[in-house]
């Protein structure tokens, strides 16, 4: 009867995967504060992509870590930087399990932003007195997006959160005749603890904090206008991140939005039940299935998580 009259359901296309792949690996590295998961070698991302394939996953979004960083994040553009190469081994990767299969496989979305590349770890150029310039970040998001969608990806995601992201990268694709790649814009997107995780995951460099460009947890209002202008610019898809703290911000985003919304159940999201779970202290499988149908609940078309594979095989 539970499952009969259950008003959301989990899917394992609703679901993406988040990976990571670094330059001059041998061997996945693990990444010690989120447990399970790995810096990928260009290798065990394709294995690794192909397993999502052939569990019926939504999507695979790709970060990468470059061997060089600079101040400008020339590697986030560069044909053969280490992202690029990522996404066309998810490409491929895909392809071959959709011959094998006769089914459509996942989405490869890449994001798109500097803060992996830089030498600062901020998400955009900076200015000679250290403040990260809007504008002439602008530029750096529309050639990385055109380097990302000629690599491969059929989704580029900004998530800067620099003012005008959106269209210009809309721009950019365009006048390079990349009409159909879409964007998924992380348009609410809250400058969180919650992200210390990913930060090692990334070998981030970052020094300081993101709160002059990245949101106020206390504000929602603030987060709605911010999906209504990414919305007007032409966004495909809008996101809200964290997810689980945000909850109310992701069901009102949904409320407004015509286009499907995702949300990033993130890296200390993650590393928070897993810690638990390993203590004992909590069900690891009831959590997980749990946060997840929250997030849905709350609105979310699609879900970034971390347990997606999981997921997949215990909804199957």
């Amino acid at each position: 009867m539970r499952r009969l009259v259950a008003e959301n359901r989990l899917h394992a296309a609703e679901l993406v995967l988040p990976l990571f792949v670094k330059e001059g690996l041998t061997k996945p590295a693990p990444i010690t504060s989120m447990p399970g998961q790995v810096q990928h070698t260009l290798g065990t991302l394709r294995d690794t992509v192909a397993a999502a394939a052939r569990a019926g996953l939504g999507g695979v979004m790709l970060f990468g870590i470059p061997a060089v960083r600079d101040a400008v994040g020339s590697q986030g553009e560069a044909p053969d930087g280490i992202l690029q190469r990522g996404i066309a081994v998810a490409r491929a990767a895909v392809a071959e399990v959709e011959a094998e299969t006769g089914r459509p496989g996942p989405v490869v979305m890449a994001d798109t932003c500097l803060d992996e590349f830089t030498d600062h770890g901020h998400c955009g150029v900076l200015t000679a007195d250290g403040e990260v310039d809007n504008d002439a970040t602008l530029d750096r998001y529309a050639a990385m997006a055109v380097a990302q969608a000629r690599a491969g990806a059929e989704v580029v995601a900004p998530s800067g959160m620099m003012d005008g992201q959106v269209a210009v990268i809309r721009d950019a694709l365009d006048d390079a005749g990349f009409t159909g790649v879409s964007i998924l814009a992380y348009s609410a997107k809250y400058a969180s603890p919650f992200y210390g995780p990913f930060r090692e995951a990334v070998d981030s460099a970052l020094q300081g904090d993101r709160r002059t460009y990245q949101m106020d947890a206390a504000n929602l209002r603030e987060g709605l206008r911010e999906a209504d202008l990414d919305l007007a610019e032409g966004a495909d898809i809008v996101m809200v991140k964290p997810a689980g703290s945000y909850l109310d911000v992701l069901h009102a985003v949904a409320e407004r939005s015509d286009v499907p919304v995702a949300a990033y159940q993130v890296s200390g999201e993650y590393a928070m039940i897993e810690a638990a779970a390993a203590h004992g202290w909590i069900d690891r499988k009831a959590s997980v299935l749990e946060s997840v149908t929250s997030i849905k609940r709350a609105g979310a078309d699609i879900v970034l998580t971390y347990w997606a594979l999981e997921i997949a095989e215990w909804i199957k």
